[in-house]
């Protein structure tokens, strides 16, 4: 582990706890602390630190400025077979570090990405969709990830006389990881954990806060640039790799909000440093490329349109993704499946982009055009409407963590008005939060629901659920899921009216949502009673917890949670031992036994110990049939397996197959 260190105070903190809470044994891993020449104490705090964990090292170096000289002198100095580097103000999770060994030390990997997660910068999502276990440069896309916060293995720094450069700078995380993707022949990706986090401080200095020099800026670019071109041919690749640093350093500097907080003299030194880069690396394939509104930006420079390029930014913050919420359910593995529609709009009335039709090719609305480019020059975007897309993510209000949701969307191009065509995006995705393929529980937190939505080259984010039917809300009551049973309570926020999922976190209280719910009895003796909470047979938590008060005492005695047609049924004792006879205050402690419980009914105990609700209606009878057939049928296959599966143990395995089927039709 390699950290540069300067000045840090109290935001050294959660990355020295962070070390000691890893899962990686300690003998197994070595701390680099880094001094870059403080001038506080923290030598004579590294040292102690140093003193009191064997693992833990303190190397002191003069003053340079810049992290760049610390991270050379750490991998210098490292004896472990990789080296991670950390900054001083961000963190890792506590199982990132063996997380990230056992894949590197599994594949021979040159680099090891984990996941990262930030509350104040921007995180590059669709790297971390999946584990990879081998990629390189040329097959993924790994140029979205370009902060150095990775695992490299050491033998392939050294060996690549891979270097930091060092004093003050910018673009040196570029410059360094570019320098280390094209010799990488393994590129590892951990996307199923999150193992890095990026922490904001609260003075705002986290690095690379400073405001930059556009002549320096730009000559460091330049130097990045010039290892792209030295490391591939002229054409698609090279072109693909220069379009991303023309979108993001170039054209992004350029771009809202940045571009409408400018000093005008500060606005025309950025866009003649970048005219500068966009002569010399800016190929017509890199342009055409670009989506319909940077190419348009992309047009506006090159033109040398000043007044054009604050005229498309004051457009472009006008940009936004609407998705509207159609349908809301629980479905039958602890999953909310969602259905919803999404478009992306602009302007003041936040109205959806619009096409044009000629002779089978579309292009943007001429009056849009006309607006943004001052010219009747048309813009052809055939090739991007089938690029429109849209996905589904849970992301955690606190950690920042998030998670794609498995979603699938389908573009349709619908009539507007005028003879005109607009892209609509429908589909349907799942919020899962228990375990998944690849993916442990999400964590306890408040969960909001976002659905990113592509197209025209930019990608914007929508909340779900402002927009709904307010029917749907019925559909959203909670759900008991996993053992240990956790409450996941879905709500919409206010005043927005935004969905989230309260995992846990005890911002909405079970018996408060609970309040008012329907509540009915299945059975009578022993009595079983129907909740308006969600489980299923995967996900139900099978045993609890219900107390019998009155103004007595009270008393607690074990029930048992069943799942029936995606409700929790509570079945209650026939008898209870040691409860007095009388009339009781039926509630039930669902979760937490420590936490108020949910009042559901009157109870009566009689001289014998028999237990009954009181105040209950019983369900319907078609409800109570549905319930029985569906028992019947659940007890059916029980003994099928029971009988068949040592049958099936013995038999040749054509036989199997056909036992197989008998059973199916069974």
């Amino acid at each position: 582990m390699i950290i540069p260190v300067y000045n840090p105070g109290k935001y050294i903190e959660p990355a020295i706890d962070s070390l000691l809470r890893q899962t990686l044994p300690a003998s197994e891993f070595e701390v680099l602390f880094v001094n870059d020449g403080s001038s506080d104490d923290t030598p004579a705090m590294l040292d102690k630190l140093a003193a009191e964990h064997a693992h833990f090292r303190a190397i002191h170096i003069p003053n340079s400025g810049w992290p760049g000289k610390p991270r050379n002198v750490g991998v210098d100095e490292a004896r472990g077979e990789y080296v991670q580097f950390l900054d001083q103000d961000d963190y890792l999770a506590s199982d990132a570090l063996r997380r990230l060994y056992e894949m590197g030390h599994r594949n021979g990997s040159d680099i090891v990405i984990g996941k990262v997660a930030s509350n104040f910068r921007g995180v590059p999502h669709g790297v971390f969709k999946a584990d990879r276990d081998k990629v390189d440069i040329t097959n993924f896309p790994l140029y979205d990830s370009l902060t150095p916060h990775k695992m490299f293995r050491t033998a392939f720094l050294r060996e690549n006389k891979i270097a930091y450069p060092e004093g003050k700078r910018r673009l040196e995380d570029q410059l360094y990881m570019m320098e280390t993707y094209f010799p990488a022949k393994v590129v590892s990706i951990l996307g199923s954990y999150t193992c890095y986090y990026y922490s904001k401080r609260d003075d705002g200095k986290n690095a690379g806060s400073a405001k930059l020099v556009p002549s320096g800026y730009y000559k460091n670019l330049r130097e990045v640039l010039d290892v792209v071109v030295a490391n591939t041919e002229p054409g698609e690749f090279r072109d693909k790799l220069l379009r991303r640093f023309y979108r993001v350093e170039m054209l992004g500097r350029i771009s809202e909000p940045a571009i409408l907080r400018y000093e005008d003299d500060y606005r025309d030194e950025m866009i003649d440093e970048i005219q500068a880069l966009e002569r010399d690396f800016v190929t017509e394939g890199v342009h055409d490329g670009l989506g319909a509104i940077q190419r348009m930006r992309s047009s506006l420079l090159r033109s040398n349109d000043r007044e054009g390029l604050i005229r498309i930014a004051r457009f472009s913050a006008s940009v936004k993704a609407t998705a509207r919420l159609e349908d809301a359910e629980w479905t039958g593995n602890g999953r909310m499946r969602v259905a919803l529609s999404a478009q992306l709009v602009h302007g003041e009335e936040q109205v959806p982009f619009e096409f044009e039709e000629r002779d089978g090719r579309y292009f943007l609305s001429p009056d849009l055009t006309r607006e943004l480019l001052g010219s009747d020059e048309p813009v052809d975007v055939t090739g991007e409407l089938d690029g429109f897309a849209a996905e589904l993510s849970l992301r955690n209000r606190e950690s920042a963590v998030e998670w794609p949701c498995p979603a699938t969307f389908a573009a349709e191009l619908e009539d507007a008005a005028g003879g005109r065509k607009r892209v609509v995006l429908r589909g349907t995705g799942y919020l899962p939060t228990e375990a998944v393929k690849g993916r442990g529980r999400i964590g306890k937190g408040m969960w909001d629901v976002w659905a990113p939505v592509r197209g025209l080259g930019v990608v914007k984010k929508a909340r779900i659920g402002a927009d709904r039917d307010t029917a749907l809300d019925a559909n959203c009551f909670p759900a008991l899921l996993g053992s240990p049973a956790r409450r996941v309570i879905p709500y919409f926020t206010d005043p927005y009216g935004n969905l989230t999922l309260d995992v846990s976190r005890g911002a909405r209280d079970l018996s408060q949502v609970m309040e008012g719910k329907p509540l009915h009895l299945a059975s009578e003796h022993p009595a079983e009673l129907r909740l308006e909470i969600y489980t299923s047979a995967r996900t139900a938590p099978r045993d609890t917890v219900v107390e019998l008060a009155n103004a007595e005492g009270a008393h607690r005695v074990k029930a048992a949670l069943v799942p029936a047609l995606d409700r929790a049924h509570l079945r209650l004792p026939g008898k209870v031992r040691g409860v007095p006879a009388g009339e009781y205050d039926l509630t039930a402690l669902l979760t937490n036994p420590e936490k108020p419980g949910v009042r559901l009914c009157g109870a009566t105990v009689d001289g014998s110990g028999r237990l009954a609700v009181t105040g209950v209606d019983l369900l319907d009878p078609a409800t109570l049939a549905e319930i029985a057939a569906k028992r019947r049928k659940d007890l059916f296959k029980r003994a099928v397996r029971s009988v068949g599966v040592p049958i099936a143990r013995k038999l040749p395995a054509s036989a199997r197959k056909r036992l197989r089927g008998l059973a199916a039709r069974l």
